[in-house]
């Protein structure tokens, strides 16, 4: 008898594991929906929150719009899907596209606001979505717009050999498109110091978004031109210093005086650069020692042979 009434314990204890063993295999196959629901209600409030902020972009509300970009950068760190972790999560597709979306407007954005370093830290953030990602979500029409934004901006910021570096990585595909085609062109003339077609070329910009590099791009050019100038020439009529510098008319060449070369003297119709040299140290050249560096190159050399 005492027997019985262990084995039927032993019989209970094993009906209960065996429920226990279905309870929990049930609730294992349960967690990928339950996971997958919660990533669904994190994309809709991210959303949510991008639609407002899409709202005050289009109305050129910077400051609203910088607040409510903080907010959907920090909710993008909730996603596994995104680079560098690119985890193959149901909504991985959903979480890269919105993505992708948001830096993009991130990066015009900064253009809007004129904000270089701030395009430069969008810009480093977007770069995994067109590079890393080709052959999971397709491509962005805003791709080639946005990286020749950011050729011309190592343009204007005169880095020419990160310039040379970005161009390296980009195919030959993209090289044909008209914004990068429009920035390897500016460079090309920049280095020949062909300045009449970069300051033309403001007139004939790919995507509108690239008018305030070309500004900044133009200005460059300009301090560039009134440097040799002022070392060229002790003095220029208005109506040379102003088809020198292409200016249109003889305010903006005063203007340009005004604000970026004070020191510049303008007199009877003349723009005077006498007064810069004055000012300029006048720096020795130490020939002797130069001559008695080179003849000691010399000897070691005929040396070495």
């Amino acid at each position: 008898l005492r027997a019985r009434c262990i084995l039927l314990c032993v019989l209970a204890e094993l009906r209960s594991l065996q429920s226990l063993a279905f309870g929990f295999a049930a609730f294992w196959d349960s967690i990928p929906g339950y996971l997958h629901f919660i990533m669904e209600a994190k994309l809709a409030d991210t959303q949510l929150v991008f639609d407002k902020f899409k709202v005050a972009y289009l109305r050129n509300d910077f400051e609203t719009s910088c607040t409510l970009l903080s907010q959907l950068k920090v909710k993008l760190t909730e996603f596994p899907g995104l680079p560098p972790l690119f985890q193959k999560t149901p909504t991985a597709v959903q979480e890269l596209l919105l993505a992708r979306d948001i830096f993009e407007h991130a990066v015009v954005l900064s253009v809007k606001t004129e904000d270089q370093e701030d395009f430069e830290r969008h810009f480093l953030q977007l770069k995994p979505y067109y590079t890393d990602t080709r052959n999971l979500i397709p491509s962005s029409p805003q791709e080639y717009p946005i990286f020749g934004l950011n050729l011309l901006r190592l343009l204007v910021q005169n880095r020419i050999a990160e310039f040379h570096t970005e161009l390296e990585l980009l195919s030959p595909e993209a090289m044909e498109n008209p914004c990068i085609r429009h920035a390897v062109e500016l460079e090309q003339s920049f280095m020949e110091g062909a300045y009449n077609r970069v300051l033309s070329a403001r007139q004939a910009v790919p995507h509108e978004t690239y008018v305030y590099f070309m500004d900044l791009l133009a200005k460059t050019v300009r301090d560039e031109i009134a440097g040799c100038s002022e070392k060229a020439y002790d003095y220029l009529s208005l109506a040379d210093a102003k088809k020198i510098l292409m200016f249109s008319s003889d305010q903006e060449l005063l203007k340009y005086t005004a604000e970026e070369h004070p020191e510049w003297e303008i007199r009877n119709g003349f723009v005077y650069f006498q007064k810069v040299k004055d000012l300029a140290p006048c720096k020795e050249i130490p020939s002797l020692q130069l001559i008695n560096q080179a003849l000691g190159y010399a000897r070691e050399l005929e040396r070495i042979v």
